[in-house]
């Protein structure tokens, strides 16, 4: 930390995004993909889903890992793992540091925090049914390495010699853009220069599916109509659509980013962090928990309301969540809310879990650079109770210097990010 940066107020950027998303991997793809309001959801493709009443998903299709990984890192990882390598080599590419004389001095004294939902439930599920069928013999020496979350971090720590902190969020659906804010701190409070941070997810399992139809979360009118599924504030959403994949950003402080000439993406001006402290799965209904984040978010960024343009809201597409999240943003925006463009792109990447938080992160970013606003597909008939603008169906051109992404988990974790325009 420099003489001239008092703790934690050193300013902090973003150098570098990775992604692997339903509508693309790598970058490019997936922001073609939005910009031009691209579904990812179709009919699951990997298990038989004729058991489970939602039979849509929005996956990375036709996913072949050999073709950026090598194969013992294959072998030895799983899904969601593969998924979080890929992006951390784009966007620790796209940072320049691998191109950098001090690579070396740079990753070792790098960090990772990475968030993840659930870890490797691929492997759990395959593990359980081989213990069952053939006995605890026939279970891979792997399976534990494989499965548990933090694995995705430690992983890019060994592919890119990142020798600092590598740890794991865990906070459900607000898992990546938690593990964002806590590497902002990170580099605030001078622990580390650069962080390496984000999200991954890959739970679309036949264990994963049945256990959210349980809770009645999923969609299931749609089965016929798989990209008509996911539609967040509509009058006839009927659950959410389950997403994978990764999205990965490069955090620095500005001192260091400028001194090597790094290209500078946005700055990460603030988080706001609360909890519900009601129940573990719904949120309350007057929106107190996600309006007191919203609140902090804007607090800790020094910025007021009028000073967003673009609100990513969390917007699951589920009958609760839509109409609480629009009461939690009015409660903060006041009448400045009917003002905002609010949106959420999970209509066309399904819900991410772990990895949401990050993608919809990165979404934010490539808006205010983009000087778009993405689209709210499926937005057909809209809920009375969602009375926002939510910039339906089509996105829209517009000039955006600041920009909040929304997350909201199980267990009543909020967490909100904002970014703004360097």
């Amino acid at each position: 930390m420099k003489k001239n940066e008092s703790l934690g107020n050193r300013r902090v950027v973003v150098t570098g995004i990775g992604i692997v998303s339903p509508i693309g991997i790598g970058l490019n793809d997936f922001w073609r993909g939005i910009r031009s309001g691209q579904s990812g959801i179709d009919r699951i493709s990997l298990f038989d889903a004729s058991r489970v009443a939602c039979q849509v998903a929005a996956e990375i299709k036709n996913f072949s890992p050999n073709k950026y990984l090598d194969h013992k890192t294959i072998q030895r990882s799983a899904r969601f793992t593969h998924f979080a390598l890929i992006a951390a080599q784009e966007a620790i590419q796209q940072s320049g540091i691998l191109n950098d004389p001090k690579q070396k001095e740079i990753l070792e004294k790098a960090a990772i925090i990475l968030g993840n939902g659930i870890g490797g439930l691929d492997v759990y599920s395959e593990s359980q049914l081989k213990l069952y069928e053939k006995g605890p013999s026939r279970m891979s020496a792997l399976t534990i390495p494989k499965m548990i979350s933090n694995e995705a971090a430690g992983n890019i720590s060994i592919e890119f010699g990142i020798q600092g902190l590598a740890h794991s969020i865990a906070t459900a659906c607000a898992s990546g853009t938690d593990a964002i804010g806590l590497a902002l701190n990170y580099i605030r409070f001078g622990q580390a220069d650069v962080v390496v941070t984000g999200g991954t997810e890959a739970a679309i399992t036949e264990f994963g599916v049945a256990g959210f139809c349980a809770l009645k979360a999923l969609s299931t009118s749609f089965n016929d109509q798989p990209q008509k599924s996911s539609r967040p504030f509509d009058q006839d959403r009927d659950g959410f659509v389950m997403g994978e994949g990764a999205g990965i950003l490069v955090l620095e402080s500005l001192d260091h980013a400028l001194e090597r000439g790094a290209p500078i993406l946005a700055e990460v001006a603030g988080w706001g962090v609360s909890s519900d402290a009601y129940h573990i799965t719904s949120p309350d209904a007057k929106g107190i928990g996600p309006a007191k984040a919203i609140d902090l978010a804007l607090t800790n960024a020094k910025m007021n309301p009028v000073d967003i343009q673009y609100i990513n809201a969390h917007g699951t597409s589920t009958p609760t969540n839509d109409p609480i999240e629009t009461a939690a943003i009015k409660r903060v925006f006041s009448s400045y809310a009917y003002q905002l463009k609010v949106s959420s792109v999970k209509g066309m990447i399904g819900h991410c879990l772990g990895a949401a938080g990050a993608i919809e992160a990165i979404t934010c970013i490539q808006s205010i650079r983009d000087h778009f606003f993405p689209a709210t597909i499926n937005l057909e008939n809209p809920d009375p109770l969602c009375d926002l603008d939510y910039v339906p169906n089509i996105g829209q051109p517009g000039t955006i210097q600041a920009a909040m992404s929304i997350s909201l988990g199980f267990g009543g974790h909020n967490s909100v990010l904002i970014f703004k325009k360097y």
